[in-house]
């Protein structure tokens, strides 16, 4: 885990944190708006798994009622296809962002520097959900025990680690200014 967390650092580079915070401007600016009119036409107005902070097994099934054939066909070509890209984007901006404050914000061997690792997490977790929700809306009418349990769950857990990762980000990114301010002063 540390190792992997100095990867990421030695990685974050100042360029690659402006590449990856233009991809995810991008992504946000073009891409979702897109992706969000799309899925709003096979989702039936009853939402979707992955933007649910909080819903159960019956909930998942009630979603793949609502699709119909064509909408969880939909949804599951978009799990595989713009859902395995979008989550790479965030990623590479958040953890490259909080590596590069990181580094300046924290002494080296710091267990603060390993905080780069929860967009990591967040991404993680993000493809096992969408593995599941994709795996009960690919299988449905029939049943999916265990990962329909499950789905929600790890939804849960990445909405956490996702939201939670740009907490981090504003938080390291203080302690980082902090630091700064602390330094001017005392060389002022």
């Amino acid at each position: 885990m540390r190792r992997f967390s100095r990867w990421l650092e030695r990685q974050s580079k100042g360029w690659l944190v402006l590449v990856g915070l233009a991809i995810f401007a991008g992504f946000l600016g073009f891409v979702l708006p897109q992706q969000a009119q799309k899925s709003q036409q096979y989702s039936a107005d009853v939402g979707s798994p992955d933007s649910s902070l909080f819903y159960s097994a019956d909930d998942l099934y009630r979603f793949a009622e609502a699709y119909g054939p064509e909408g969880r066909a939909e949804y599951v070509a978009a799990r595989f296809s713009f859902d395995l890209i979008w989550p790479l984007a965030y990623t590479l901006f958040l953890a490259t962002a909080i590596s590069w404050l990181g580094q300046r914000a924290f002494a080296d061997g710091s267990n603060w520097r390993l905080l780069n690792l929860v967009p990591v997490i967040g991404l993680g977790l993000d493809y096992a959900e969408n593995c599941g929700a994709a795996l009960v809306m690919g299988r449905y009418p029939e049943r999916t025990p265990i990962i329909d349990w499950l789905t929600p769950w790890l939804s849960a857990s990445k909405w956490l680690f996702v939201n939670g990762s740009f907490v981090v980000l504003v938080a390291v990114g203080l302690v980082y200014l902090w630091q700064r301010i602390k330094k001017h002063r005392s060389n002022g």
